[in-house]
């Protein structure tokens, strides 16, 4: 049987089946908790962003159904019908061009008016009793620093409620850009340069975020997690993040071999755990993630693992089938974040053990 490719009505299932597959997909995006939404803000930052962004949105629709609405005027009154003249043209009309060049550009002020109030009320002024934390971007991880406490954790940053924080932004690599969406906007973490971003959380929780700005293979796997709790549980936070690891005598027999496998020097030396962690009182390295208290992370691996035994072992065994890229070189011959090590599967599970006594 041959199929007629100008029978209207497969053009009329071809639309039909567009309309099903449309509808379905805008469904599916309507479902969700939208855990990076800008939406719903928890900050003064993030709450006249998202107010700029409705304005701009209703200026937006005003624009649309307005042009729309005289478009649909003109083609209905203007049509063409059997047995009448062609409507005469118009060559020039004064006040038409007057508006339709007024109109633009009295829309353009009133978005132009907001969004520089916007910019100038969240300029990076540093607030009162602000909480400073130093912010580093690596390929493909977050360090941060709270030089009042002098903690140093990765990937997970913990912020009390109501109080302003000051986060000064820079990277250890290429350009990265820092966003958790329900806290604020986007700023770009850049070599050499410190940006700031400035706002005050004010709802308990956890607010995922991610790196914005293109940065290799892993770009996707470069995860963060904003806490934000009371002041209470913040200083337990801080509390913990001081104290010193349990020292090898209070270690079982498998964590202490755990602990003779971080030691352990490896050819090339670069593979080796102590040469790139740091462990307060067992290694000093500066190269990856602070794993003092490791253990007391609910992620790995950059946010991309929850933070579990299994997790664990399938990151020791294989870092690069999880984020793709770990172990190339940069130009400047530097490994990016983690090599795959040839560890065997007795060295993994005493590595597991170890690091799950980090607390």
């Amino acid at each position: 049987m041959r199929i007629n490719r100008h029978d209207p009505r497969r053009g009329r299932r071809l639309w039909g089946l567009a309309a099903v597959g449309l509808t379905a997909a805008f469904v599916a995006g309507c479902q969700g908790s939208f855990p990076q939404t800008t939406f719903s803000p928890t900050s003064e930052f993030g709450e006249s962003l998202n107010d700029l962004y409705l304005t701009i949105t209703a200026w937006a629709v005003l624009v649309f159904v307005v042009v729309e609405g005289l478009l649909v005027y003109v083609i209905v009154r203007f049509r063409a019908r059997p047995g009448q003249p062609d409507p005469k043209p118009i060559h020039g009309h004064t006040a038409l061009e007057m508006a339709w060049t007024l109109a633009p550009a009295l829309i353009i002020v009133f978005i132009a008016v907001p969004t520089i109030r916007t910019i100038w009320r969240n300029a990076n002024l540093s607030p009162d009793n602000a909480l400073s934390v130093e912010v580093i971007g690596h390929q493909w991880w977050w360090e941060f620093r709270y030089p009042e406490y002098g903690v140093v954790t990765a990937n997970e940053l913990h912020l009390p409620q109501a109080r302003p924080v000051v986060l000064e932004m820079t990277s250890a690599d290429v350009i990265h850009s820092f966003w958790a969406p329900r806290l604020g906007g986007k700023r770009d973490v850049i070599l050499g340069r410190t940006t700031r971003l400035v706002f005050t959380p004010d709802s308990l929780g956890v607010y995922l975020g991610q790196c914005a700005e293109f940065c290799g293979d892993s770009h996707a796997n470069m995860r963060l997690r904003v806490v934000v709790e009371d002041s209470t549980s913040f200083a337990q936070w801080v509390n913990d993040q001081l104290g010193v690891p349990a020292t090898a005598d209070s270690l079982s027999e498998l964590e202490q071999q755990g602990l003779a496998a971080y030691r352990r020097v490896r050819t090339p030396a670069t593979h080796s755990c102590i040469a790139c962690h740091t462990v307060s009182g067992v290694s000093a390295g500066v190269l990856g993630p602070d794993l003092t208290h490791l253990a007391g992370r609910s992620t790995i691996a950059g946010g991309v693992l929850l933070n579990t035994a299994d997790n664990l072992a399938r990151w020791l065994r294989d870092p690069t089938g999880v984020k793709p890229g770990m172990g190339d070189r940069r130009a400047d011959g530097q490994i990016i974040g983690m090599p795959d090590v040839d560890l065997s599967e007795e060295e993994i599970a005493a590595l597991v053990a170890y690091l799950s006594s980090l607390r």
